[in-house]
């Protein structure tokens, strides 16, 4: 049996309950790692560089969607604090390669507790099936965003 369609109502709804949960839960997030002394978007740019073993800058505003000149300056500040370094690119010599540090690969692993705790702390009321339905649903809305150009 198939449910009734949705109207605005519910799509208000629905966007109304997604955006509350992305703030809040980014709010979380950052607090947790605050606690730890790192950020959510340090530690997502560490966690790409881990996963890249290394890679442009030019790649990680592209993953990221950031403007080349935000990622830039992220770089900076991690080189400054140790936990990147940026090496010559072999294939484009105007390039250089980011790569983690031994720091910043401490970096990763701390932040990758924090992350534990935080999903622990949210999901950790739900049930497998519910986790199944949430991966469901939102990997419709992101397949659709995919057909939208998004």
């Amino acid at each position: 049996m198939a449910g009734r369609l949705a109207d605005q109502a519910d799509y208000d709804r629905a966007g109304d309950a997604m955006r509350d949960f992305y703030q809040r839960s980014h709010r979380l997030i950052d607090r947790i790692m605050t606690a730890q002394g790192a950020s959510f978007a340090r530690a997502r740019i560490l966690k790409l560089v881990s996963l890249s073993g290394s890679l442009r800058s030019i790649d990680l505003a592209s993953s990221f969607g950031y403007a080349p000149r935000t990622v830039t300056e992220a770089i900076d500040a991690l080189e400054r604090d140790g936990l990147v370094r940026r090496d010559p690119d072999p294939e484009d010599r105007r390039a250089k390669r980011i790569s983690l540090t031994p720091a910043g690969e401490k970096a990763v692993e701390a932040a990758e507790g924090s992350r534990l705790e935080y999903m622990q702390s949210v999901f950790g009321v739900l049930s497998a099936e519910e986790c199944d339905e949430i991966v469901r649903v939102v990997g419709k809305l992101n397949a659709r965003l995919l057909e939208l150009g998004g």
